[in-house]
């Protein structure tokens, strides 16, 4: 590392600055007047006016001195810094180098250039050589020969698919995305009950490719599956195929490039695959909930990797999700889902809203099984063309949900043990009665898909839907 500068004036430049530039004149009448120490960022032969210039290409003065704009003009005495000024302002400098005449012919000010030594790479590699990362997670060296996919998946950190080695840098550059302390404790991941702090979840969210900017909306995310509402322990160690759905709303669906369009549940947006992803990473990672130990699920499903995405709310006619469960227009928020693999609904006939509603409800009956009832909730995700059906007809949201209500009652005859031929079902005779396939506000109507194509799908829940299991959860998306 380098020296740390001695008393008298110090400036700090690159070449790769124009207001840099414009002082060379400046720095070399300083060094003939005063002396100074000018310690250059990018290029040892910079400035060419001053002979004994410094070289800081590897940036510990700069870092050092936490500098953030070049060039930027110091004074020292006594081993303390007593005056400072940025970017070129000819009273600023003639003030702390106290002297006049400085840069005649020079315009009055120009604004300087950012530092290199707080470029994204440099600044986090600075800060650990400087040992100031304030990192407390444990660190795991990897053996010369090993290889790091290997060694990641051999440990047991993996869901299966190669993930990004959570090196220092990419922890660091991850917290960038969030203004919360690293040290703060989110909660408490079943089945361990670890807990899972900032840092931790960043660490995760690395491994499964996120970006910095999707840190806010994963936090919210695992806050949502910790709420004790959602019963994450349950939802995890169920032998059924369930796994959190995470529905996100608001402003940070579009700042951070999330899909509520075309394959909206599918593959090939890096938002709505990472988000998931981390989540499930941080579960398991963090909590121990793996599958064939705590994780009891009998198949499971392909959402278990990741199952996230956004709502269209810009070509929606009805109230986002996040409204309707109490957040404001606009404000960022994720609902977290206990479901299941989605569940084809094609009507591509149906012109009018009662039609549709009925295909909605016959597809609803047999969610779970025909025989069941009340049954678990269901989420369904309304495409484009369907919902435009109701558009048209001028139904509100509320509407279609009630008549789905109504639509999606089955006679108790057909529930008992033995009714169609089907072993299961009810021991209780329930003839002359209409049962509620649905528990009131079990259902929830998301929009997202592409403009083509009268498919709509269904998210069906756990069987442990409700007050007395699993409930949906939203939470804000807090910065």
């Amino acid at each position: 590392m380098s020296e740390a500068p001695g008393d008298g004036l110090i400036a700090v430049v690159k070449r790769d600055c124009p207001t840099c530039e414009l002082t060379v004149p400046v720095l070399g009448d300083l060094a003939q007047r005063l002396g100074v120490q000018v310690y250059t960022q990018d290029d040892p032969g910079f400035p060419e006016t001053v002979s004994d210039r410094i070289d800081d290409t590897a940036l510990d003065v700069s870092h050092r001195l936490k500098i953030e704009v070049v060039p930027t003009l110091i004074r020292m005495a006594g081993g303390q810094e007593i005056d400072r000024t940025y970017g070129w302002d000819r009273s600023e400098w003639e003030r702390v180098a106290r002297v006049t005449g400085l840069g005649a012919g020079l315009p009055e000010s120009r604004p300087g250039c950012g530092a290199k030594n707080i470029e994204p790479g440099d600044i986090e590699r600075l800060k650990i050589r400087f040992n100031e990362t304030g990192l407390k997670s444990r660190r795991i060296e990897i053996g010369e020969g090993e290889d790091d996919q290997e060694a990641m998946h051999e440990r047991g950190w993996s869901d299966g698919l190669p993930l990004v080695p959570p090196t220092e840098e990419r922890v660091l550059k991850m917290l960038d995305g969030t203004s919360r302390d690293p040290q703060e404790v989110v909660g408490l991941i079943p089945p361990t009950l670890a807990p899972a702090t900032v840092e931790k979840i960043a660490v995760n969210a690395v491994m499964a490719g996120c970006k910095p900017e999707y840190m806010p909306v994963v936090l919210a995310a695992v806050e949502a599956v910790l709420d004790e509402a959602f019963a994450m322990h349950g939802v995890l160690a169920t032998t059924m195929f369930v796994g959190p759905v995470v529905v996100v709303n608001g402003a940070v669906r579009r700042r951070i490039g999330m899909n509520s369009r075309g394959n909206a549940l599918g593959q090939g947006n890096r938002a709505n695959g990472a988000i998931g992803r981390a989540l499930q990473l941080v579960i398991r990672n963090i909590g121990g909930g793996r599958p064939q130990e705590v994780d009891r699920a009998t198949l499971g499903n392909p959402g278990k990797w990741t199952y996230c995405f956004a709502e269209d709310e810009e070509g929606s006619c009805w109230e986002p999700l996040s409204v309707e469960r109490g957040m404001q227009p606009g404000q960022s928020a994720v609902t977290v889902f206990a479901g299941f693999g989605l569940q084809g609904v094609v009507d591509q006939k149906s012109r009018e809203p009662e039609s549709l509603c009925r295909s909605f409800a016959e597809a609803l009956k047999v969610m779970f099984n025909v025989k069941s009832a009340p049954s678990a909730d269901a989420l369904i995700v309304m495409s484009p063309e369907h919902e435009r059906t109701f558009r048209n007809a001028g139904w509100s949201k509320a509407r279609v949900y009630e008549e789905l209500y109504k639509l999606s009652k089955i006679p108790g005859e057909e529930l008992v043990i033995g009714a169609k031929g089907i072993a299961e079902g009810s021991p209780n005779p329930r003839a002359g009665v209409m049962v509620d396939k649905f528990r009131p506000g079990g259902l929830m109507i998301v929009r997202a898909g592409g403009g083509a194509g009268m498919f709509s799908g269904i998210i069906g829940g756990w069987s442990s839907s409700g007050p007395r299991g699993s409930t949906p959860v939203t939470k804000e998306v807090r910065n």
